[in-house]
């Protein structure tokens, strides 16, 4: 099994490494691709992320698709909550990132039809690899929403290393990629017959 923090140091040096213009040039090609997929044009409540540390930026989705109604986490400890995305009332988290204030109203997980979940590498089986806080992995399974993972070209990795609580992808997208993996892992997480 490759290590997880060296895996983590080489994607986040190359994400990191990437020039405002390319992250720019990316994170539209992003936009494009997730604004023409028929899921995200159907959905009512699509989970997005605000861009930290060169992330592909989602922003223009917002103006893309208005029509959704667009939510954003927020960390409450060692969990996330999620709130309306409201940009004047937006707060900065001790790590540095934007998120909803403590006072923004909550949203139901199970109310989700899609989620946005960044990352620091992925690979073409849904797996994901993130900073290490666990946050996304202890709330994704708390809703049936459809999970795309967004990043860079060149944080798509072979293989991530991925563990029984590691929670996997029904899509990967990158700026020249769209990878549906979820009948491979879905299948194999089904419930079998009683």
């Amino acid at each position: 099994m490759m290590n997880k923090l060296k895996l983590r140091e080489t994607y986040c040096g190359l994400r990191e490494g990437l020039s405002e213009r390319s992250v720019g040039e990316a994170s539209a090609a992003v936009c494009q691709r997730l604004a023409s997929m028929t899921l995200l044009q159907e959905a009512q409540i699509v989970m997005a992320y605000l861009a930290f540390k060169n992330e592909v930026d989602l922003s223009p989705l917002f103006e893309l698709l208005p029509d959704i109604v667009w939510v954003l986490p927020r960390i409450e400890g060692k969990e996330m909550t999620i709130h309306p995305y409201e940009p004047k009332k937006l707060v900065r988290h001790a790590y540095g990132m934007l998120e909803p204030p403590a006072d923004a109203p909550v949203v139901d997980p199970s109310e989700l039809d899609v989620v946005l979940v960044p990352g620091v590498a992925f690979d073409r089986h849904g797996g994901r690899l993130g900073f290490g806080g666990g946050f996304y992995d202890r709330f994704l399974p708390r809703t049936s929403a459809i999970r795309i993972g967004i990043c860079h070209q060149c944080c798509l990795a072979d293989e991530v290393p991925c563990a029984d609580h590691d929670q996997r992808m029904d899509w990967v997208i990158t700026p020249t990629l769209a990878i549906h993996t979820a009948p491979l892992w879905r299948e194999e997480c089904a419930p079998g017959p009683r």
